[in-house]
């Protein structure tokens, strides 16, 4: 009898008051995991301030205006860090839930560590299709991201 893939490891640093309740961004890394076919990949997150994003972002990638999430493949795992300070900026101007605009996050960094890009248009519909099937997954409704 095959076993079943084994979850991989998920770690938390939520430097953010209040905290986002670790159970809800566990479910959001294993539904997105599952939808891309890697249950036992490695993810790291790290849920912070504008002002430590713009400092990663500048540091790694050379810009040094927040951004919503950067990503990372590395050590044949993913690794995220996810504004918080952004994710409720954008929700309360679009209209939706803090927690389901940092599940698009999460989202959409793990999609990008795996394989998904948003750069051309055709990929960018692929993407899109995947981070809006895994959030009906989990009863989560965002403004769609290209409207």
């Amino acid at each position: 009898m095959k076993r079943a893939a084994r979850a991989g490891r998920f770690e938390l640093v939520d430097r953010c008051r209040p905290r986002t309740d670790p159970a809800f961004v566990r479910r959001v890394v294993r539904a997105v995991l599952r939808h891309v076919g890697q249950p036992g990949l490695h993810v790291s997150l790290l849920i912070t301030d504008d002002a430590e994003i713009g400092e990663l972002h500048a540091r790694f990638l050379g810009d040094p205006s927040p951004t919503d999430v950067i990503s990372f493949a590395l050590d044949g795992g993913a690794e995220l860090v996810v504004s918080r300070e952004t994710a409720r900026r954008t929700a309360r101007a679009h209209g939706h839930t803090l927690r389901a605009e940092l599940a698009l996050y999460i989202v959409h960094g793990i999609l990008h560590v795996t394989g998904f890009d948003d750069v051309r248009p055709r990929d960018r519909v692929r993407m899109r299709a995947a981070e809006r099937a895994v959030l009906a997954r989990l009863r989560l409704r965002v403004t769609p991201v290209d409207a």
